[in-house]
């Protein structure tokens, strides 16, 4: 199919290109990225909606997928400045022991989540072990709960990488944040751009599929944000998550102004529309319960952040809102999906669905 010029086009021009697909994707290109960007009139907003809406319905029905958060260390090595766990923040900090880790995921899977997310901090005691705890926790969750695994340890080494590769776990989730170097060396003070991105490029070598995410409202342009759109989709990234920006106590971005809640809903829309097969999370993580209905709207196809109530887990973005209330779990949400019109899938259903991915076969 020819490549539609539209560096003149306007935000209604655009928007009508969006019903035409092929093979799987949409044909915009970065300029039209902006422009849907830019878009702020509420009737042009809802169509964009929905045709993010058509994209996710032709691929995947009504259905959705769950994943069960396990935030399990807060310690952390680095000191990046838009985060409330950074090294330098003086905060009370947990370190969960591998039994309760092992319960916890327990728990999300007897609720029904489809995956459990091992998320921790850099988190030297890890590191100068090796990761043998870790390693031996993947091996007991997948075989207690018979679930997916998505081990989020930020950068390791090559060597690493193999070894959880090689007891099958399915997701490495690593972010950029952003993709323009500048402003990720200002974000992440004293990390290697390419030294991330090789960790990333090298678990999707090694077999495992991989989540890429971005951060709005930390200084970025549209022209940032598209480079980024464009880029995911570039390395091979089968997950792709955007969040927005949450001012916290304690980091040097404190004073920051929240960003305008619509731009992350634009992002996941346009992510549909660019990655029909994706899967798009919509995290509880920003807004709690209360922000799921938009993100599904806007065409997400997955919920994070689920986490047992009183099991001593924090978030990251909003480390405390609807976790203890019980506010961020599977039956929650689900009341929530059926008022919109959809179902939660089943564990089977995502695991098809994730070996399709790996398969490149959607």
């Amino acid at each position: 199919m020819d490549r539609i010029d539209s560096k003149s086009m306007q935000p209604s021009e655009t928007l009508g290109l969006l019903a035409i697909f092929y093979e799987g994707a949409s044909i915009m290109d970065k300029n039209e990225i902006i422009e849907l960007l830019r878009i702020d009139d509420p009737q042009k907003v809802e169509e964009l909606f929905s045709k993010a809406r058509s994209a996710r319905k032709k691929v995947l029905a009504n259905k959705i997928f769950m994943y069960g958060f396990v935030y399990f260390s807060t310690f952390c090595r680095n000191n990046c400045n838009f985060c409330y766990y950074r090294k330098s923040n003086d905060i009370e900090r947990y370190r969960k022991t591998p039994e309760e880790i092992i319960s916890i995921s327990r728990q999300l899977a007897d609720s029904g989540v489809h995956l459990i997310d091992l998320t921790m901090g850099e988190d030297m005691k890890y590191h100068q072990e090796h990761f043998t705890d870790l390693f031996d926790m993947v091996k007991e969750i997948k075989r207690i709960t018979g679930l997916p695994v998505m081990i989020s340890p930020g950068v390791i080494d090559d060597e690493l990488i193999e070894a959880f590769a090689d007891l099958d776990s399915e997701w490495y989730a690593l972010y950029q944040e952003t993709h323009n170097r500048e402003l990720f060396a200002k974000l992440r003070l004293n990390q290697d751009y390419d030294e991330r991105m090789h960790a990333k490029l090298y678990a999707k070598e090694k077999g495992m599929l991989i989540e890429e995410g971005i951060m709005v409202g930390i200084g970025e342009t549209p022209e940032d944000i598209a480079d980024s759109l464009l880029e995911m989709g570039k390395i091979g990234a089968k997950q792709m998550r955007v969040m927005s920006f949450v001012p916290q106590k304690g980091i040097p971005m404190e004073h920051m102004e929240k960003p305008d809640p619509l731009l992350e809903l634009k992002v996941i829309a346009i992510m549909r529309l660019l990655y029909p097969t994706a899967l798009i999370p919509a995290s509880l993580d920003i807004d709690g319960i209360m922000g799921l209905h938009d993100r599904i709207d806007a065409g997400a196809n997955l919920i994070t952040s689920i986490i047992p109530p009183k099991s001593g887990l924090m978030g990251v973005a909003q480390n405390v809102m609807d976790v203890d209330e019980g506010g961020r779990t599977v039956a929650e949400a689900t009341v929530i999906l059926r008022e919109m019109g959809c179902e939660p899938a089943t564990a089977e259903e995502y695991r098809n669905y994730i070996n399709k991915l790996k398969c490149e076969e959607i």
